[in-house]
């Protein structure tokens, strides 16, 4: 697995990283803590070094299954997590207004303190906030971490779904590592000028949902129904009309994939990997063949040409549906 270095930050990871959230949280219940445990430690043996959790997923027991399984290997990873939201707040359910963030300097340590618990460590090597909370400064917010990087605690500061004036003002106080938002082939608001504040500022991006919340596999379509409890049941983007739109994307995924020898999902990995050098996506799976078909795309060359056709391609397909339920959307600083 190659390596990429997130902006300027000096932090390498591989190129792909593991998003677990999935593995306890949004998509149905919680699965086998000892599977997963084997499922991070494998995707350790074929090179991933760079795993992304958060307090909120769960709350908590996210945490814990990344802790346990990755302690005996340590110092082969890159862990990231994140504070900013309260606990109590399902989103799910969600409540109204912004009650369920919390960026209040006290609660970020607070959370750093019990997240180095359940992590099993003594430092955290990336820590978002996982949404600007418009009741705190963003200068408090990252003075804060770097308080926590100066005691030890913390070694890098990143933000999530962050606009182009808040990145920068945290910036100035301390600098940001890496933004972590949403990007894919269905989802590219970033593009409008976010991507090259980073450039500009020497910032990674950790594109989340990279395959689109498992649309870009090409395995879900408008017949598919998900568990009660799955997220993506109150996702505007997955209504049964929505889906059937947005087929088209997939449709247009397949068939340079039938060309590459690839599959869909690995086109959109590829994809991604190929719009910039500090971009490491972070797709999540349950599954170790889901697993090894991702990493596959890391090694996958998709020419200037091959880009070219499927930016042309992908340019007459409008994506149907908003990519989170209303009282979400409103917490996004895009």
């Amino acid at each position: 697995m190659q390596k990429r270095r997130l902006g300027n930050s000096g932090l390498e990871v591989s190129a792909l990283g593991l998003g677990c959230m999935g593995m306890s949280f949004g998509y149905g219940p919680a699965k086998d803590k000892k599977e997963m445990i084997a499922l991070l430690r494998a995707a350790v043996e074929r090179g991933i070094t760079f795993f992304d959790t958060a307090e909120i997923y769960g709350p908590f027991i996210n945490e814990e299954l990344v802790g346990e399984a990755l302690a005996p290997l340590r110092d082969q990873v890159v862990i990231a997590t994140k504070f900013g939201f309260n606990t109590d707040f399902d989103p799910r359910d969600p409540k109204e207004g912004e009650s369920m963030l919390n960026s209040r300097p006290e609660n970020i340590r607070k959370v750093a303190e019990a997240s180095l618990k359940r992590l099993r460590t003594d430092v955290i090597d990336l820590f978002y906030q996982h949404r600007v909370d418009p009741g705190v400064p963003i200068e408090d917010v990252a003075g804060t971490v770097k308080d926590l990087i100066g005691e030890g605690k913390v070694k890098h500061f990143g933000l999530s779904e962050a606009g182009v004036q808040t990145i920068r003002r945290a910036h100035a106080v301390q600098p940001v590592t890496a933004l972590q938002s949403e990007y894919s082939l269905w989802t590219r608001t970033l593009e409008r000028e976010v991507l090259q504040t980073l450039e500009e500022l020497g910032i990674g991006l950790v594109p989340y949902s990279p395959l689109g919340k498992g649309f870009l596999t090409g395995k879900i379509d408008e017949n598919t129904s998900f568990d009660k409890n799955d997220f993506r049941n109150v996702v505007p983007r997955f209504t049964t009309e929505a889906r059937k739109a947005n087929q088209a994307l997939v449709d247009l995924l397949g068939t340079i994939a039938a060309q590459k020898q690839a599959t869909p999902a690995q086109i959109a990995l590829a994809w991604l990997l190929a719009q910039k050098p500090w971009i490491v996506p972070i797709p999540g799976t349950t599954k170790l063949h889901r697993l090894e078909e991702n990493i596959g795309a890391a090694s996958l060359e998709l020419t200037v040409e091959d880009l070219r056709d499927i930016e042309s391609a992908a340019s007459k397909v409008e994506v149907q549906g908003a990519r989170y339920p209303e009282i979400l959307e409103k917490i996004t600083g895009l």
